[in-house]
């Protein structure tokens, strides 16, 4: 609402109502805010269901977030769990949130829902219903809140004039829509056109006639066929999550299993969708670092050789903790940083030397000696870097900042030291490099944000440096988009994205708003990130924590989406498995997935939407300088447009061989056979089992049909007015009508789900 121009302030409101209260503990208390007063809140009477407290505003706004405060000692009766709800009525109230507290003494604010059907939605009323406190058997309290959004009438009045309209249409489409199922097709004209409200889009009013008015099954699949020619199926598509598809990569049979990259973590690999070639180099084996240089082919399934030893071909010595970034129109490979460990650290090897590969001349190229001596970041690890194939410019953000200090790499994998789990040198203040650009056609650096030293802030404002993050350019939207990392011993989860032609940077998250972990990738664990700008997707692949205290109780593989356009998060998957199930991983079969771990790399082909996955450190107790050089692919799979209109085939035909077994067994018991059986997805096996329980059909009793229509049909046969192939064919098409964009469907939800009966 901010981006909106609306101005955001602090709500005033009243206490309206609540479900009890004990002793002195009044309701009123949560308007104020005194953390040292253990008086100075609401409790409940109960810990028994329903509780709640309900606010009224001032007048109707639109609410933008809700803060809560606390005592200043964790307290057993702290919200763990809580749920609320806003609207215009107390009466007529939607979620708005369901989340819960930590047991400290920090405030939490937490962003509420405050968007129906892309309008903001305008509230009057909240209700705070506490669901569990974080003693089992005390009663709930809430110590202050605090609301945060716009009254200002020339932003609400909109907004509940186009509410209240919406709510008039919805019951309207409603009303249609259960006259219809009903078969009561006079009143459903009359109703239309005296309101002028349409149910659904004239293409699913074809459908409609065709399937349940008609019974025309093969016009049916034809006009299936015609929303799948013009792609209608494509939003049901886009909202099916993610399945995942881990694939194993091993050696042609006949090639040397020697030629191939050797185990290793702290290694960079980049890939040329143009010509399906991922690059790697360096790393750390466990023993020593590394500065081999290979190219794998996707198309030929074979690894070569670039070059053995880099720095004998005037390349980078060998390292490990840096970054490689390609321009693929130019076909050129740029390398920077590397770790040092403390006893070879001296001044003079203490320069930043920058590299580029010439991937046609094979080639490498000395750019520059020292890059802080002409403008850019000094020798720098476990930073980050992107290319603008437009304006040919790189960008640096981040990376700490090597010193002659005592230093240890995480990123590189090494088993740490300390009990804490990061050694001596992350206990004193390190220095972090600021945000450079350099211009490739000039090869000038630029600074464009310094480190905010010495910064207590959180706001994502200040672009505060940090390792261990993930950075990605969108060449579409310019911007670079930066999240998590760890700073000190700081784990950061804000989220925001820096314009390249504009230097804004813009708050995704601030890492200060609670949201449930199940919804966002956690933080303090190895992140890899891509992105597709073509889907506006980002991916991570979140791995092994690399703090030796958290990584043996926290072993697991988690995969997240981000879309873009919707600013959301899912979870592909999340693998908890065991370190015992994961000790042995050579001899992983293909289909399995990789084993937690760190210090890996994974790059993106967003032409073939293939992921890449090699190497990295599996967090083995017992066996610190392992590494692993497994190579798998990952695709993300969701249903075809052809595979719906198949389930789609299915789910007609099946309704076609239920009628047919009322009226002619034998003609059922072939159509079984020949034409529902051909849009069998076999691979599915539920739906193998639906199909074979269909045979049951063709041997029903009188009892068993009449109680199979009882169930189906909702009512009693004798008050129905639909005959039972109308209904039967009208659920088939509810379930058809699913498939296609909510703005041209019918209503999800039918008149009957809002009836219910009053409690004894």
């Amino acid at each position: 609402m901010a981006e909106a121009g609306f101005e955001m302030k602090k709500l005033n409101y009243s206490v309206d109502s609540c479900s009890s209260f004990s002793a002195t503990y009044f309701p009123e208390n949560i308007m104020k805010d005194f953390p040292t007063d253990q008086a100075s809140r609401w409790s409940s009477d109960s810990n028994i269901p329903p509780q709640f407290i309900l606010l009224k505003l001032e007048r109707a706004s639109l609410i933008e977030s809700i803060t809560f405060g606390k005592y200043e000692k964790t307290h057993v009766c702290n919200l763990k769990k809580f749920c609320i709800y806003g609207g215009l009525h107390p009466e007529n109230l939607v979620e708005l949130l369901n989340s819960g507290l930590k047991n400290d003494n920090q405030p939490e604010t937490f962003s509420l829902k405050h968007l129906v059907e892309g309008k903001m939605f305008p509230c009057r009323f909240i209700k705070i219903v506490p669901v569990q406190s974080w003693g089992p058997s005390f009663n709930f309290s809430i110590w202050y809140v605090e609301l945060v959004g716009t009254q200002d009438w020339d932003a609400v009045k909109p907004c509940i004039q186009w509410y209240n309209a919406f709510r008039e249409r919805e019951a309207i489409r409603l009303c249609l829509k259960h006259l219809r199922q009903n078969q009561c097709l006079e009143a459903f004209d009359c109703l239309q056109k005296r309101t002028k409200v349409q149910l659904e889009d004239p293409l699913l009013s074809e459908l409609h006639w065709a399937m349940v008015v008609k019974g025309d099954y093969e016009a049916t699949e034809q006009l299936l066929h015609r929303a799948v020619d013009n792609g209608l199926f494509g939003p049901y598509i886009h909202s099916q999550d993610y399945v995942p598809e881990w694939s194993r990569i091993l050696p042609c049979i006949d090639e040397d299993p020697c030629h191939r990259p050797g185990m290793r973590g702290g290694h960079q690999m980049c890939i040329d969708t143009n010509t399906e070639t991922i690059y790697l180099f360096g790393g750390w084996d466990g023993v020593q670092d590394l500065n081999d240089l290979w190219s794998y082919s996707v198309p030929s399934n074979s690894w070569t050789l670039l070059s053995n030893n880099t720095e004998e071909e005037g390349g980078p010595s060998a390292r490990s903790c840096h970054k490689m970034c390609l321009d693929q129109d130019h076909r050129q490979l740029f390398c920077l940083g590397r770790y040092l460990d403390s006893q070879h650290r001296h001044t003079n090897n203490l320069k930043s030397d920058f590299y580029m590969y010439d991937i046609e001349q094979r080639k490498w190229h000395l750019i520059c000696e020292d890059t802080a001596a002409v403008g850019g970041p000094k020798l720098i690890f476990d930073h980050q870097m992107c290319l603008d194939p437009e304006k040919r410019t790189i960008y640096v953000f981040g990376g700490r900042i090597l010193s002659p200090a005592p230093g240890y790499p995480e990123e590189r994998g090494l088993a740490v030291a300390s009990s804490s789990g990061i050694s001596g040198a992350f206990l004193s203040e390190p220095q972090f490099s600021g945000l450079y650009a350099y211009h490739i056609p000039t090869s000038t650096w630029r600074l464009l944000r310094d480190d905010p030293i010495g910064s207590q802030g959180v706001g994502p404002i200040e672009m505060r440096s940090r390792i261990g993050h993930s950075m990605l350019f969108h060449p579409s939207e310019r911007k670079l988009f930066i999240f998590a990392g760890q700073r000190s011993k700081e784990y950061l989860n804000d989220f925001f994205t820096y314009n390249v032609d504009t230097a804004e940077v813009t708050t995704v998250t601030d890492g200060t708003r609670r949201r449930d972990p199940a919804q966002i990738p956690a933080a303090g664990f190895t992140q890899r990130a891509t992105i597709d700008h073509e889907l506006n997707e980002i991916y991570i692949l979140s791995g092994l924590s690399k703090d030796k205290d958290k990584r043996d109780d926290n072993v697991k593989n988690s995969f997240w989406v981000y879309n873009i356009v919707d600013n959301k998060w899912t979870c592909v998957y999340r693998n908890d498995s065991s370190r015992e199930k994961e000790s042995d991983t050579s001899n992983r079969v293909p289909g399995e997935e990789p084993c937690p771990r760190f210090a890996h790399q994974l790059v993106y082909d967003h032409v073939k939407k293939a992921h890449y996955l090699f190497g990295g450190n599996p967090g083995r107790s017992n066996d610190p300088k392992m590494r692993l050089d497994d190579f798998w692919s990952l695709r993300l799979c969701r249903p075809s447009q052809g595979q719906l209109l198949t389930r789609c085939q299915f789910l007609i035909r099946k309704c076609q061989f239920r009628e047919l077994t009322e009226v002619d067994p034998i003609r059922a018991m072939f159509y079984l056979q020949n034409n529902l059986s051909a849009v069998v997805d076999r691979t599915n096996d539920e739906q193998m089992a639906e199909f074979h329980q269909l045979t049951n059909l063709l041997f029903r009793t009188e009892e068993q049909q009449e109680e199979d229509e009882l169930l189906n049909g909702k009512v009693d046969s004798a008050e129905s007015t639909v005959n039972s192939s109308y209904r039967l064919r009208s659920s088939v098409f509810d379930a058809l009508a699913r498939f296609f964009p909510d703005y041209m469907a019918q209503p999800r939800f039918s008149l009957t789900d809002f009836v219910a009966f009053d409690k004894a």
